[in-house]
């Protein structure tokens, strides 16, 4: 940021405007902490790929919504500000798509765990999202091939499974051929 991060005092949207471009860095903001990521390795980028292209044909070609994939920013709260590796926003749904972000509560978010991310993404985005209100996260593991599949129940996260060969999506009609993935 221009003059430096604040202390003691929780980050906001506001502050994440203000941080620099940099050539292989991206930003998060997640309950009020800042976090730099490098960008994702290629083998990542193939799975999120693989991923958004049948989500894309059965949400965006269908005419249902769109798919986007990282970096975009999902701004769910003005201390939470991320950048999931895929987003899905239906038509008529409450996120609004924005010219430099989507702000609001998509249908669902998708992470691929890498090493330096597995943390952040098990635990504080998780705790994001489902005080978000969002409806269902995916976290994909590259290493286990296996997908999470964690749906809004009353407020809380319930793990629906845990997906190896197809898994169906729980807020929307949709579902991704796993073996297609991998």
């Amino acid at each position: 940021m221009a003059s430096g991060p604040r202390r003691n005092a929780p980050l906001t949207y506001a502050d994440f405007l203000l941080l620099p471009e940099e050539e292989g860095k991206h930003y998060e903001i997640i309950d009020g902490q800042l976090f730099v990521n490098a960008f994702p390795a290629t083998y990542h980028q193939t799975l999120s790929r693989r991923i958004q292209f049948q989500l894309y044909v059965q949400v965006e070609q269908a005419g249902r919504g769109q798919v986007f994939n990282a970096p975009t920013c999902l701004h769910l709260a003005e201390t939470d500000i991320m950048g999931p590796d895929l987003v899905v926003v239906l038509e008529g749904g409450p996120a609004r798509i924005e010219r430099m972000k989507i702000a609001g509560v998509p249908a669902l978010v998708v992470e691929i765990l890498s090493r330096s991310t597995s943390r952040k993404d098990r635990v504080l985005k998780r705790a994001s999202l489902e005080r978000a209100g969002v409806p269902e996260y995916w976290i994909v593991d590259p290493v286990a091939r296996e997908v999470e599949q964690l749906v809004l129940t009353n407020g809380t996260y319930r793990l629906e499974g845990r997906q190896r060969d197809e898994i169906r999506a729980a807020a929307f009609d949709a579902h991704v051929d796993l073996r297609k993935v991998w």
